[in-house]
């Protein structure tokens, strides 16, 4: 049965944390042979540094407030369109049947359910840089990642970040617009794959770099 969901745009806020590797482009292609997202979209193509390819994943805490309130993980790939770079979601899990249900038929995002748990942020007294979160998830199959993230720093204004993501849909790539303001800092960040779980090709990795976008306001679609 198919969950009702909104109406795009989607408007939504919370706080999302992404970090960037650099995966060998042999593993990354095979890592696609069983990605939910079936590949890549048409006609777009890897971007590769060196003989690698730049993965980000995102730990993304949708709050009240917006059209839906769920939690999601997820892991993206840059690939060039022309002479567009954009990102393409070849991984993501949700705890929301409207988020899952809305985000494959609206823009072929390939959303799976998992459980998630999400620490809050400490409640004991410390330094703002010494606060973070603690994050797993998993699914009826067993682990899928885990993750801590500790802020570093942050501008003390707000700004708007905007990009497009492309996925296939209904055999075509469908390019999705993202529209948000948020304040954007940098963090120290861990990431634990399970290394017989779908992101095993992550496992063992490190981020080269995280960023965080705290209380984002964003508008998914149009």
């Amino acid at each position: 049965m198919t969950a009702e969901y909104p109406a795009e745009p989607w408007h939504l806020v919370g706080q999302l944390h992404a970090s960037v590797f650099l995966v060998p482009l042999a593993e990354v292609q095979e890592a696609l042979t069983d990605a939910p997202s079936r590949g890549l979209p048409p006609g777009v193509h890897l971007v590769r540094l060196g003989g690698r390819c730049v993965v980000a994943t995102a730990w993304v805490d949708y709050q009240p407030g917006g059209v839906l309130h769920y939690r999601e993980l997820m892991s993206t790939l840059l690939v060039r369109s022309r002479w567009r770079l954009l990102p393409t979601i070849t991984h993501i899990w949700v705890d929301s049947e409207q988020s899952r249900d809305g985000g494959k038929a609206l823009w072929g995002i390939p959303k799976q359910l998992a459980d998630f748990d999400f620490s809050d942020d400490s409640a004991e007294p410390a330094p703002a840089p010494a606060r973070g979160r603690d994050f797993t998830a998993a699914d009826e199959s067993g682990a899928i990642a885990a993750g801590t993230i500790r802020p570093r720093r942050r501008l003390p204004v707000r700004v708007p970040v905007r990009f497009r993501v492309v996925q296939r849909l209904h055999g075509r790539a469908k390019v999705t617009p993202v529209r948000s303001r948020a304040g954007l800092g940098v963090a120290a960040a861990t990431f634990t794959a399970n290394p017989a779980g779908p992101l095993a090709f992550l496992a063992g990795r490190r981020p080269i770099l995280t960023l965080t976008m705290h209380d984002f306001d964003m508008s998914f679609g149009g």
